[in-house]
């Protein structure tokens, strides 16, 4: 905390990152402003220095969740392994913080972050000649779908917290593997792979 008399200078990464550290720690409830000024040693009103309001600053910690999803790029694959691969990427950045579907939902359903698949598909599609309209159509489906899924697991995560299930659910980090095989997601996941494959053949047999 702070000395009697005196503030601390918090720049706008210290806020984002206490922010997530929060979100992990305590869930999205408990992220308010008012809880990250007291673990920020800051008055509440410091923080709209570098956030406006609640929602931008949730749609910084919404781009930190997403971030790896840029870290690895995918070099010269199919269109259906890019799908398969950032809908799983996507997953996992997800599943790696408490209730961060319900967060980031939010951020893109407000237009505060950008679709973190959307990039990646684009960037694949242009290198097979697949209409970018094409890949605009794959990149939602994946990003409401996986978006969707992790939404559920995350439920039950906190619901098994909270002991409202018979059964407890593993944590994100010792759930099942989105490359586990026979698993629903990756079979989903496939499936929209092999449409956005039909959809591209159909394509090109009418440009013949």
């Amino acid at each position: 905390m702070a000395a009697s008399g005196t503030s601390l200078r918090r720049s706008r990464d210290d806020v984002a990152d206490m922010a997530l550290h929060l979100l992990d720690e305590q869930g999205l409830p408990y992220l308010t402003m008012r809880h990250l000024a007291t673990a920020l040693g800051v008055q509440p009103s410091a923080l709209y220095w570098h956030f406006p309001n609640k929602q931008t600053l949730l749609a910084a910690v919404s781009n930190r969740i997403l971030a790896p999803m840029g870290e690895d790029p995918l070099g010269n694959i199919s269109m259906h392994e890019a799908v398969r691969t950032v809908g799983a990427r996507m997953r996992e950045c997800l599943l790696a913080h408490r209730d961060a579907s319900e967060l980031v939902s939010s951020s893109l359903a407000l237009g505060l972050a950008s679709s973190p698949v959307r990039p990646t598909l684009l960037k694949v599609a242009r290198l097979h000649d697949v209409p970018d309209a094409l890949a605009e159509v794959a990149a939602e489906a994946v990003m409401h779908f996986v978006m969707g899924f992790t939404f559920h697991e995350q439920q039950r995560l906190a619901a098994s917290r909270l002991g409202l299930l018979e059964e407890p659910v593993a944590s994100s980090t010792e759930g099942v593997r989105a490359d586990s095989p026979g698993g629903d997601f990756t079979e989903a996941l496939t499936m929209i792979a092999h449409g956005l494959e039909v959809s591209i053949a159909q394509h090109r047999a009418q440009q013949r």
